[in-house]
């Protein structure tokens, strides 16, 4: 006789759980669709999934930096002992280091005070926290169009409305930008803009980077109009340090004078490890005690053993010499992705794509008559019949017709991190085959 607990199923007669309203907005995110696809169809070789080179990650240097610090009796129980919600100073210290010399400021900034950093679970935590701050439902989030899904999702799970910008490959188009803000004001409803949210560079999906007389300008049009309230720009910079050609842009942190209207997203998810989930903020002011008090309310702080282990990394020199070789490898598997779609789609007409300079994703558009949405016919012959998956690319676009759907249905957004060249060409060899057959 086995000792094994079970769940007897739901009594038809019992109540059903009610659930939130917040349950309710954030229930239309694709992200679990996505992974569902992932694990239901193992035999599929996916380009969808932004996951990182498996053969990139960090085992000996996270290693030597862990006995480092367990051989260190006092510095050992600091890290396996609760931390603070801004997170481990040590850690704050280090980064006040690491963007001063990344982004060409002075350390004693004060828009790089310790103070203004806050550590999170990865950057998405930090997004949703400042959902969480500034939105009530109804409130206005302007975004790319393209962006970031799971942004978009997150912007639904708190009612918050996301509102499409103009963009095209230099990023945001500030005019666009501008016109917005103009209709909203038209009618109503500029008192509900509370942010402006940007993936300054190698942009998820797209791969665009904001130029940077854009860069300015948006920073521009955000000050200029900050009339009843302060009008935040949130700059995702998830993907900054995965730069493979060309020279860095300068950073919107480092346009913003007074340090009061960007708020800086990163993450070391991307450039060392997802599985250690430290991010970070640099927050302006007088929103930072704001997140701090909502972060307090979910976590009394990030895992503070991670945060120690990571600054160990930066202590020891250890994080500069692998970022190199995380680009390293990035820039083969990029370079197998364009030449892979050159060599399957060249000849194929109506097909275009983005050559993106950094970053883990390349943009794809097919002609208008062919859709590519979880229910079209392309995304059902691609993972049952030729062998691969992708991200639909209509789910990157916030809808600007509240009472329809107007977004582009004939993108895809393809990621090189995961698979090795020789995956890479395969599975753009089969989505090749799926198009043609669409044709």
């Amino acid at each position: 006789m086995t000792n094994k607990a079970t769940i007897e199923p739901r009594d038809p007669s019992s109540p059903p759980a009610k659930l939130s309203q917040r349950w309710r907005w954030a229930s239309k995110g694709m992200i679990g669709f996505l992974m569902q696809q992932g694990v239901e169809n193992p035999d599929v070789i996916s380009l969808a999934a932004g996951l990182v080179d498996p053969g990139s990650l960090p085992v000996s240097t996270t290693r030597s930096a862990f006995q480092a610090m367990m051989a260190d009796d006092a510095l050992a129980r600091t890290a396996l002992q609760y931390g603070t919600t801004s997170g481990a100073m040590r850690l704050r210290k280090q980064l006040v280091s690491h963007l001063a010399n990344r982004e060409g400021m002075s350390p004693d900034d004060p828009r790089l005070g310790t103070d203004r950093f806050v550590l999170t679970t990865g950057s998405q935590q930090l997004l949703s926290l400042v959902a969480e701050v500034l939105f009530d439902p109804g409130d206005i989030c302007l975004v790319a169009s393209p962006t970031y899904f799971v942004f978009l999702g997150v912007l639904d799970g708190v009612g918050a409305r996301a509102i499409p910008v103009a963009t095209d490959e230099n990023g945001m188009q500030p005019a666009a930008l501008e016109s917005e803000l103009q209709r909203l004001k038209g009618v109503g409803e500029l008192d509900r803009v509370k942010l402006v949210y940007l993936v300054s560079d190698f942009e998820n999906p797209s791969g665009y980077c904001l130029s940077d007389d854009r860069r300015q300008a948006v920073l521009e049009i955000a000050r200029r109009w900050s009339r009843e309230h302060r009008l935040f720009v949130l700059e995702d910079a998830a993907y900054r340090e995965l730069r493979y050609d060309g020279s860095p842009q300068t950073s919107l942190l480092n346009m913003d004078p007074d340090g009061e209207h960007v708020i800086h997203a990163g993450t070391f998810s991307k450039s060392f490890s997802p599985g250690l989930r430290v991010g970070f903020g640099v927050v302006p002011a007088d929103l930072h005690q704001a997140v701090c008090v909502r972060k307090g309310n979910e976590d009394f702080g990030s895992a503070n053993f991670n945060q120690h282990l990571l600054a160990t990394v930066f202590e020891q020199g250890l994080y500069g010499p692998h970022v190199e070789s995380v680009r390293d490898a990035y820039r083969v598997k990029r370079d197998a992705m364009l030449t892979a779609a050159d060599r399957y789609f060249s000849d194929i007409p109506g097909v275009h794509w983005m050559h993106p300079e950094g970053g883990l994703y390349v943009w794809m558009s097919l002609p208008e008559e062919i859709a590519t949405g979880f229910d079209s016919e392309l995304f059902h012959h691609t993972v049952h019949e030729t062998g691969m998956m992708y991200v639909p690319g209509e789910i990157c676009f916030a809808s600007g017709d509240p009472n329809g759907d107007d977004r582009p249905t004939n993108h895809m957004r393809l990621s090189f991190g995961v698979q090795d060249p020789a995956g890479i060409d395969e599975a753009m060899k089969r989505l090749a085959t799926s198009v043609r057959a669409m044709r």
